[in-house]
């Protein structure tokens, strides 16, 4: 089993800025301690980051303006300490694998399983898991490593991964766990 850590829009909009998340800040010291984990094990990370274009993109109309491509909002925080040794995926849709080359990336590194981190468990989460598991990968999930604008959201969103896509639901500590086994 080869995994690699999908770390779903921890951008500055999303954690901070445009569409800020408050629970997302809750999640940041536990995603980067996965990160660091994972790096440190030689687990590829990989960034699926929105980089919308702005006047263009059908998820705008719906959230407004939020993760531009080329500007501040579309960021990686700097708590997730984004590496050379990391993979950055735009995407301008909900889903990390909607039109990008992420599959592609997946298959050349030789993964089959997938751990999901990030915000929204509801949304994008929720999509790009639906996507993994059409694909035909192995979902994790790490429940402490991923949240939602309300607790509801994020319980409804990791209920629906659990049920409908099979995915483990784990926390960070056992992930690292398996990996300095």
């Amino acid at each position: 089993m080869k995994t690699a850590i999908l770390v779903v829009d921890m951008l500055n909009d999303f954690v901070t800025g445009a569409l800020k998340c408050d629970r997302g800040l809750a999640i940041v010291p536990k995603t980067a301690k996965l990160l660091a984990g994972a790096r440190k094990a030689g687990v590829p990370v990989i960034f699926c980051n929105d980089a919308h274009i702005k006047g263009v993109d059908h998820e705008l109309k719906l959230w407004g303006d939020h993760a531009i491509a080329g500007t501040k909002g579309a960021e990686v925080i700097e708590e997730m300490a984004l590496c050379d040794s990391d993979y950055v995926v735009p995407k301008r849709r909900y889903s990390g694998f909607f039109h990008t080359d992420l599959d592609l990336l997946l298959r050349e590194l030789g993964v089959d399983t997938v751990v999901m981190t990030g915000l929204h468990t509801h949304m994008c989460v929720r999509h790009t898991t639906a996507d993994a598991y059409c694909l035909g990968y192995n979902i994790v999930v790490a429940k402490d490593a991923t949240d939602s604008f309300t607790k509801e959201d994020y319980d409804y969103g990791i209920k629906y991964l659990q049920e409908v896509y099979g995915a483990e639901i784990t926390d960070v500590d056992s992930l690292l766990a398996r990996w300095n086994a």
